[in-house]
C-alpha cells in the first residue's frame, strides 16, 4: 500500500499546483502552504537517503519554484528502495528543533503522505475561496483513475 500512497502524494502534488495555476495570481498565504509541504518532503527524503538537502522546512517559492521542488521530491521518492527490509529500516534523525529520533522509513513515508494530506487541503479550499473549483486531491479519486 504505501508505494500507492507515494504515487498518490506525486499525483495530489501535481494537481495542487495545477489548481493554483487556475489563479491569476496566487494568493502568497496560499503558495506558503504549498511550499511548506514542499519543503517537509524535502528534508524527510534527506533523512532517508542521507543526502543534504538546502530546503527548509517553511520555504517560500513562486508557484514555478512549487514545481521544480515538487519534480525533484518525486524523483527522489520514486527512486527509493520499498521492499520490506527497506521500509523497516530505523532512520535516526533531529527534527528542526534539534530533538532526536528514530523511525522506520515506513513510518516516515506515511507521516509524509498524511503531512501533505492535511496541507493540500488547505490549499484546495483556498482555491475555492477563491472562487475557483480545484481539482479533487482525494485518494479514492486516485484510485479510480478519474
Amino acid at each position: 500500500m504505501l508505494p500507492r500512497l507515494i504515487d498518490h502524494l506525486i499525483w495530489a502534488d501535481d494537481r495542487v499546483a495545477d489548481s493554483l495555476a487556475m489563479l491569476s495570481a496566487p494568493d502568497p498565504a496560499l503558495l506558503k502552504i504549498f511550499s511548506h509541504v514542499l519543503g517537509a518532503e524535502s528534508i524527510w527524503i534527506s533523512r532517508l537517503t542521507g543526502i543534504a538537502t538546502d530546503v527548509a522546512v517553511f520555504p517560500e517559492y513562486d508557484l514555478a519554484g512549487c514545481r521544480e521542488l515538487a519534480a525533484r521530491n518525486h524523483a527522489s521518492l520514486k527512486s527509493l528502495p520499498l521492499e520490506s527490509e527497506d521500509r523497516a529500516r530505523t532512520v535516526h534523525y533531529t527534527n528542526s528543533r534539534g530533538e532526536s529520533f528514530n523511525s522506520t522509513v515506513a513510518e516516515i513515508l506515511h507521516h509524509v503522505c498524511l503531512h501533505g494530506m492535511h496541507h493540500r487541503g488547505q490549499v484546495v479550499r483556498g482555491v475555492r475561496l477563491a472562487g475557483h473549483t480545484p481539482l479533487p486531491t482525494d485518494f479514492i479519486v486516485f484510485v479510480r483513475g478519474s
